[in-house]
């Protein structure tokens, strides 16, 4: 099972920035992950983590369902059965080019053994975002997300990330989104448990007005 931060951790973290710590107080908990959905394989985490690039979550949720729908069994469809629909079948369920030549590429990848999921969890954070980011279309940002709601991960801090952005600009009342740089550097104290952060910052952008 993936590690979960344990209240003295959390409250510790808390300590360390206050401003972070009465945010923290305000959404819901750190639930923890995988759950739900990313409890399935490491491929279909990728797969969805591609869907959902760039998108918001309704729409990306719906796009996602139609490619559920093209299979027989309402599930996400295999690497092999992606292959096998065809790029014109995927693109009628809304993907774009770009995410259905992402997707072709990661189940052609995964079926010839250029890219080996089994034992994935047992890399280093650099490790799997170099070995994932060999697939066309997975920049960091979207092996971040596979580390931390598929393996896990406490201590990952998606700073290309729009929402993590916005909740930081909104924790410090910042006039301005701070760019990914300034977010690293204000990550620091929240290390090792910046997936925490994040979760904090998202809920941020979530709840906001």
């Amino acid at each position: 099972m993936p590690p979960t931060p344990d209240e003295s951790a959390l409250r510790a973290l808390a300590r360390r920035d206050p401003g972070l710590g009465l945010a923290m107080s305000r959404v819901k908990p750190f639930p923890g992950f995988p759950r739900g959905v990313l409890r399935g394989s490491h491929f279909h985490a990728i797969a969805r983590s591609i869907v959902y690039q760039q998108l918001a979550t309704a729409a990306a949720g719906a796009i996602y369902g139609r490619v559920c729908a093209l299979t027989p069994g309402g599930s996400f469809p295999s690497a092999a059965e992606l292959l096998a629909l065809g790029e014109e079948r995927m693109r009628s369920a809304g993907l774009s080019r770009a995410k259905t030549r992402a997707l072709r590429d990661l189940a052609s990848r995964c079926e010839t053994g250029q890219l080996e999921l089994r034992g994935i969890g047992r890399l280093s954070n650099e490790e799997i975002i170099e070995r994932l980011t060999t697939v066309w279309g997975v920049g960091e940002w979207t092996a971040q997300m596979f580390l931390i709601f598929k393996l896990g991960r406490l201590d990952v801090m998606p700073s290309t990330d729009l929402g993590i952005q916005e909740g930081l600009k909104r924790l410090d009342g910042l006039s301005t989104r701070p760019d990914p740089n300034h977010v690293l550097e204000r990550a620091e104290p929240w290390r090792p448990l910046r997936s925490v952060a994040s979760w904090v910052l998202w809920r941020l952008t979530d709840t906001a007005d």
